[in-house]
C-alpha cells in the first residue's frame, strides 16, 4: 500500500538553455552534461548556479551512446560509436576546455602521454579502452572511482589509479619534449588497471552497478548482485572446472526444451541456488591476492507478473547501488550499509544489502514509470507526463546500524520496512529521463505527436480516478518554438519538507480515527530529519553535492519536536504500540512535567489518560535519578494513579522521584486503596512510611505490627524501593538508604537485615549494594556484619559463600586483634551481634563445633565478651568445611601466637593443613593437658598410628627429662591405654623404651595380651 500525502516536494524548476536537442544526460561533479549534435558533441553546465550556465563543451572521437560521470577521478566514461564498431572511452582533465580551442591528448589504457600532458597535465586526455566484447553498460563506484564494464556475457572490472611522472616505464622521457620544457615530476594522470573479469554465460546484462565491492547486474526481467572479495585462499581449479563443466553439461541438455522463467527471489546466501553461473578469469594480477566473490541476491521476474503492462513493454530498468554514510562512521571509506534499486514498469523495489539482504520497500506506482532515480531523501521516479517523488526507508537502516540501543526502551525509529508514501505529483510533457544530483533533478522531455492539451487532459482524467494531486508545470511557454526541454528542478529543504508535513498531519490529529495515518505522517518526518541529520554530520566527499548542508541545530531542534508528538501519537494509542511511547519522549528531552502537560485529558474525558503515556509514567518513575518532582507534579502523579491504575500507586510512592509528595494527602489516597482492594503487606509499609514522613511513631507502630517480621520481608521483596533507591545501573550505581531503612535500623535491625538478605537471594540487590547502604546508615561495623553472616546461611551460591568467609575472617581477625584479655574492643560494635557464635554453629553448615581440645585452649570467660565471640566464631568457621585455609593464612600471620586463643587458631590452620607432627609438638610445649583431647580428635583412622609412632616416643622422651610432671604421666597413660588396644603383644613390646620400668609398662602389656587371646 502507498500513501499520498498532498505535500510539495519541489520547490522550484528552471530551464537549462541547450542550443539543439539533447540526445543523453547525466550529473556529476557540479556539472550537468548533455550530448548534443546527433550524440559526438558533450556540453557541461554548472548545477550549482543560478541559470545553470555553460562551463564547456568538447567533441567526442564517436556518436556517444552512454555517458556516466564518476565523482572520484572527476572522469567522464563513454559507450561511442563509429563506423560500425562500439568504443569505450574515459575523458579526464575534461574542465579544461572552457575555450573549446584546448589541446586534446588520446592514449590507450596504461600508456602515458608524453609531450604537454606530462609538463604540466592541464590538457584534456582522452583514454581508450580496450575490450574483447562490445560494452553495453557501464558503472562507476562512488567511494573509489573504479570503473564496471557490462559485455554481453562478460564483466570488466578496471581499477582506479593515479599515475605520476616517476611510474613512466623505465623512466623513459617523452621524446616530443624539446630540450627546455621540463616535465613536471609532480604531475599525476588517471589511469585504470583491469583488475577482475566475471563471466555470466547464461545471462545479458543491460545496465550494471557498482559500489563497495557489491556488483549488481540488470537483464531484461533478472537482477543478480554479487560481493567481491580478495585475500582468499586460491580455489581448486579442478573442482571449478568440473563446476563449469557440469553446468556446460546442463546445458547441452536443455537446448531441445523452452524453458519458461519463474519467478524467484533469492536473499543472501540462498542466492547461489539461482542458475545463473558466475566464474572469475585470471587477469594477471593475483599476486595482489586472490579475487572471489558470493552471492547477495537475486531476483527474477515473469512477463505476465504485473497487470497493465504488456508482456513487451514489461522489463527492468533504474538499477542502482546506493550507499549511506551514518554519522558515526563519516570518516570512514566504507559506507555502514548500501542499498540495491530496480523497477519495473509497475513498480519497484529496494533491498538492504548490508547486516541480512532484506526487502524494505516496494513502490506500487499508480502508472507506467519509464525511469526512476533514488537519493538519501527521496526516489523520484517519471511517467510519460508526470514528475512523481516517494519516499525512502535509507535512514531507518542506517539508524539502527549505527546505534544499538534503537528499538529499545531507551531510543526508536519508525521501521525500516514502513510502508511508504507518494508526495504530489508535478506535470510535464513528454518525459524521458530523469537524473539527480544532490537536491538538483534533471528532466528531459521532448514532446510527441500527442498535443500538450490533450497529454494534459488525460493526465488529470487518470488523476481524478486515483485522487492524486497535482500541479501544472511552472514553464508552460517553454515548449513553444521546439518539442524538447531541459528542466532543473530543486528539492525543498528536508526541514521544509518536514515542517509541511507536521502541518499536513494536523488534518489527522483532531480525529483517533486516523490515528494510524497521523502515525505515518509523522513517522514520514521523522525519517526526513534522521537523513537531514545524517548530511548534516558528514564532510562533503570528494565530488559529492555541494548543497549547504541543513543547519544542525535546527534540525537536531525540530528531531525533539517529532519525538514529542510521535510520544503524543503512541501515548493514546492503541494498546499495541503504546510502549513506543517511552523512548520518543526520552529522545524529546521533555520533562516528566512537560510530558503530563501535554497529556492533561479534555474536560469531556478526566479520567481518559492514554495507555502509552501511563506506560512512560511508570517506566519513568522506575528510573533512578536524581531529579525530583515538585510536591505540585507529585501529587498529580498520584491522581493519574488512583484514578487509572490504583494497583500502581505503591510504585509510585516508591520512586525516589516522588520525594516531595504531601504524606497527609498520599496516605488518605492508600487508604482509601486499602479499603477497595483489601489489606496487602506492600500497601502497609507504604502507609506506614508516610505515617513515618508525618512524625507519627505510634500510627508507624501499629501499621508495622499488624504483620509479623517474616510476611514483612515478603512485602520488602515485592517493593524493594521502599528500603533503598538507586542500584538500577548495577553494582557500582549509588545506593540511598530510604527514611524507613534508618528507621528500622534503630528500632527493628534484624527486620531491616533479614530483609535485606530476601532481597539479596531474589537478585534484587547486589551484595556491593547492600555494604554501600549499610556504611549510610553508619552500620558497617555492627548490622553489616550481621548482613554477612545472615547471607552466609542463606546463601547456595559458591562465589558469594566464599566471599563472604573472606570477609567475615577479616572482620573477626580485627576483632581480635584490637582487643587483648581483659579489654574491650577499641572500636566496639553498636549492639551485641543478632546471632551469637553458638547459633551460628547451630544453624550454619559453614560454622563447625568446636573441637574439644579449644575449649581446654581458650576456657570461656578468660577475656571479654567481644573477644570471646570473635575468637569462638574465628575458630567455628575453622573448624567448619567450607573456608578454605590459604585464603585466610595471610591474616593471620598479624595474629600473635603468644597468648592460647592466638596459638589455637595458628594450631587450628596446622592441623587443617594435616600438619598433625607438628601440632603434636606444639601442644606439648605450649598446653600438654590438651594433647590427649587433641590425639582423641584428630588421631583417627589413617593417621592413627601417630599414637605409637609420634605421640609415645615424645612423651617418653618428655616424662624421662620431666619424671614428676603429673599432666605428662597423665598423658603418657592414657596413651599406653589406647596403644595397648590398638597393636599386638609383639609390637606393643618394641614400642616400649629399653630403659622403661617394666612394673609401669607391664599392666598395659597384660592388658594388651588380654585383648589379643580374645581377639
Amino acid at each position: 500500500m502507498v500513501h499520498v500525502y498532498n505535500c510539495h516536494p519541489y520547490a522550484s524548476q528552471q530551464i537549462v538553455q541547450v542550443e539543439q536537442e539533447p540526445g543523453l544526460v547525466c550529473c556529476g561533479g557540479g556539472s550537468l552534461f548533455v550530448v548534443t549534435a546527433g550524440g559526438c558533441k558533450v556540453e557541461a553546465y554548472n548545477l550549482e548556479r543560478e541559470g545553470c550556465p555553460l562551463m564547456c563543451r568538447f567533441a567526442t572521437m564517436g556518436s556517444v551512446r552512454s555517458i556516466l560521470h564518476s565523482d572520484i577521478g572527476d572522469y567522464l566514461v563513454t559507450i561511442e560509436e563509429k563506423n560500425s564498431s562500439t568504443y569505450l572511452r574515459a575523458y579526464t582533465n575534461w574542465r579544461y576546455q572552457a575555450e573549446e580551442k584546448a589541446r586534446v591528448g588520446v592514449r590507450l589504457l596504461g600508456h602515458l602521454l608524453r609531450g604537454a600532458s606530462q609538463r604540466g597535465g592541464v590538457q584534456m586526455e582522452i583514454i581508450e579502452i580496450p575490450l574483447s566484447e562490445r560494452p553495453v553498460a557501464v558503472a562507476c563506484c562512488p567511494l573509489t572511482g573504479d570503473l564496471l564494464v557490462g559485455c554481453d556475457k562478460t564483466l570488466v572490472l578496471f581499477t582506479l589509479r593515479r599515475q605520476n611522472h616517476q611510474n613512466t616505464p623505465n623512466g623513459q622521457q617523452p621524446s616530443s619534449a624539446s630540450p627546455d620544457q621540463t616535465p613536471n615530476p609532480s604531475a599525476s594522470f588517471l589511469d585504470f588497471e583491469r583488475s577482475v573479469i566475471l563471466h555470466l554465460p547464461a545471462t545479458n546484462p543491460k545496465q550494471v552497478a557498482l559500489c563497495a565491492g557489491y556488483v549488481a547486474v540488470q537483464a531484461e526481467l533478472e537482477v543478480l548482485v554479487l560481493k567481491l572479495h580478495t585475500n582468499y585462499e586460491p580455489k581448486d581449479p579442478a573442482a571449478e572446472e568440473t563446476s563449469e563443466a557440469a553446468k556446460d553439461d546442463q546445458a547441452e541438455d536443455q537446448i531441445d526444451f523452452l524453458l519458461l522463467p519463474r519467478h524467484q527471489e533469492l536473499l543472501g546466501e540462498r542466492a547461489a541456488n539461482c542458475d545463473i553461473p558466475v566464474s572469475i578469469e585470471k587477469t594477471g594480477l593475483e599476486d595482489r591476492g586472490e579475487n572471489a566473490f558470493s552471492y547477495v541476491l537475486f531476483r527474477r521476474f515473469t512477463p505476465d507478473y504485473f497487470q497493465g503492462c504488456s508482456v513487451e513493454g514489461t522489463h527492468l530498468h533504474s538499477l542502482k547501488l546506493h550507499p549511506l554514510f551514518p554519522s558515526r562512521r563519516s570518516g570512514s571509506e566504507e559506507p555502514a550499509c548500501v542499498f540495491c534499486f530496480f523497477s519495473l514498469p509497475a513498480a519497484g523495489y529496494l533491498y538492504s544489502l548490508n547486516g541480512g539482504v532484506e526487502l524494505l520497500s516496494t513502490y506500487q506506482y499508480p502508472e507506467k514509470v519509464l525511469e526512476a532515480v533514488l537519493t538519501d531523501h527521496l526516489l523520484h521516479v517519471i511517467t510519460k507526463s508526470a514528475l512523481q517523488c516517494f519516499t525512502v526507508r535509507c535512514a531507518a537502516v542506517a539508524a539502527r546500524l549505527e546505534d544499538p540501543y534503537i528499538d529499545t526502551t531507551m531510543r526508536a525509529c519508525p521501521p525500516s520496512n514502513l510502508e511508504v508514501c507518494a508526495l504530489r505529483m508535478q506535470l510535464f510533457i513528454g518525459l524521458r529521463c530523469v537524473r539527480a544530483y544532490g537536491r538538483h533533478v534533471v528532466l528531459l522531455s521532448a514532446a510527441d505527436a500527442e498535443t500538450a492539451e490533450e497529454t494534459e487532459r488525460n493526465a488529470q482524467r487518470r488523476g481524478l480516478s486515483r485522487k492524486w494531486t497535482m500541479s501544472a508545470p511552472k514553464e508552460t511557454g517553454a515548449v513553444v518554438g521546439h518539442g524538447w526541454n531541459l528542466y532543473v528542478v530543486e528539492t525543498v529543504p528536508p526541514l521544509a519538507l518536514y515542517h509541511e508535513m507536521v502541518e499536513y498531519s494536523q488534518h489527522y490529529a483532531q480525529n483517533m480515527e486516523h490515528a494510524q495515518s497521523l502515525w505515518h505522517v509523522l513517522s514520514e518526518a521523522h525519517l526526513l530529519l534522521r537523513a537531514a541529520l545524517l548530511q548534516s554530520s558528514q564532510p562533503r566527499r570528494h565530488g559529492g553535492p555541494a548543497d549547504d548542508p541543513p543547519d544542525r541545530t535546527a534540525a537536531e531542534r525540530a528531531f525533539r519536536e517529532n519525538c514529542a508528538q510521535l510520544g503524543d501519537c503512541f501515548s493514546r494509542g492503541s494498546q499495541s504500540y503504546c510502549h513506543q511511547a517511552l523512548p520518543y519522549y526520552r529522545m524529546s528531552g521533555l520533562s516528566l512535567t512537560d510530558v503530563m502537560a501535554r497529556n492533561r485529558p479534555l474536560p469531556s474525558s478526566p479520567h481518559a489518560y492514554g495507555p502509552g503515556f501511563l506506560f512512560y509514567l511508570k517506566h519513568y518513575l522506575l528510573e533512578e535519578t536524581d531529579q525530583h518532582l515538585a510536591q505540585e507534579a507529585a501529587d498529580e502523579v498520584i491522581d493519574i494513579f488512583s484514578q487509572s491504575e490504583p494497583s500502581q500507586l505503591i510504585a509510585a510512592c516508591s520512586s525516589p522521584t516522588m520525594t516531595n509528595v504531601s504524606p497527609d494527602r498520599t496516605l488518605r489516597i492508600l487508604r482509601q486503596l486499602e479499603a477497595g482492594a483489601g489489606v496487602s503487606v506492600a500497601l502497609t509499609i507504604t502507609m506506614a512510611t508516610m505515617a513515618l514522613r508525618l512524625d507519627d511513631p505510634a500510627q508507624y507502630a501499629r501499621l508495622m505490627e499488624r504483620h509479623a517480621e517474616l510476611v514483612l520481608v515478603y512485602g520488602f521483596i515485592e517493593e524493594p524501593r521502599l528500603l533503598l533507591h538507586g542500584g538500577g545501573a548495577g553494582r557500582r550505581a549509588d545506593i540511598a538508604p530510604t527514611p524507613l531503612s534508618h528507621q528500622m535500623a534503630a528500632s527493628q535491625p534484624g527486620l531491616l537485615v533479614a530483609a535485606m538478605v530476601a532481597l539479596h537471594e531474589n537478585n534484587k540487590v547486589q551484595l556491593e549494594q547492600v555494604d554501600q547502604m549499610f556504611q549510610v546508615l553508619g552500620c558497617e561495623n555492627s548490622l553489616q556484619v550481621d548482613f554477612w553472616e545472615a547471607t552466609l546461611m542463606a546463601s547456595s551460591q559458591e562465589g558469594v559463600i566464599q566471599e563472604l568467609l573472606f570477609r567475615l575472617s577479616s572482620v573477626y581477625i580485627d576483632r581480635l586483634i584490637n582487643t587483648s584479655a581483659g579489654e574491650r574492643l577499641r572500636q566496639p560494635p553498636d549492639r551485641r551481634s543478632l546471632k551469637s557464635a553458638d547459633d551460628l554453629i547451630n544453624s550454619c553448615s559453614h560454622y563447625g563445633a568446636l573441637h574439644p581440645w579449644l575449649i581446654v585452649l581458650s576456657p570461656p570467660r578468660s577475656t571479654s565478651f567481644e573477644h570471646q565471640e570473635a575468637l569462638h566464631k574465628m575458630q567455628s568457621l575453622l573448624c567448619g568445611p567450607s573456608l578454605p585455609v590459604g585464603s585466610v593464612a595471610p591474616l593471620l600471620e598479624s595474629l600473635p601466637d603468644q597468648t592460647l586463643w592466638g596459638f589455637s587458631l595458628h594450631l587450628l590452620c596446622a592441623t587443617r593443613r594435616g600438619q598433625y607432627e607438628h601440632g603434636i609438638e606444639e601442644i606439648l610445649d605450649r598446653c600438654p593437658q590438651a594433647i590427649i583431647a587433641y590425639a582423641n580428635h584428630h588421631l583417627q583412622d589413617q593417621y592413627m598410628d601417630l599414637w605409637w609412632k609420634k605421640l609415645l616416643p615424645e612423651l617418653c622422651r618428655r616424662t624421662r627429662v620431666a619424671p614428676d610432671n603429673c599432666i605428662l604421666l597423665a598423658a603418657l597413660k592414657e596413651t599406653l591405654v589406647v596403644v595397648a588396644m590398638e597393636t599386638s603383644p609383639a609390637q606393643f613390646l618394641e614400642l616400649l623404651p629399653e630403659d622403661g620400668t617394666a612394673s609401669y609398662f607391664l599392666p598395659h602389656l597384660l592388658t594388651c595380651s588380654q585383648r589379643h587371646l580374645l581377639a
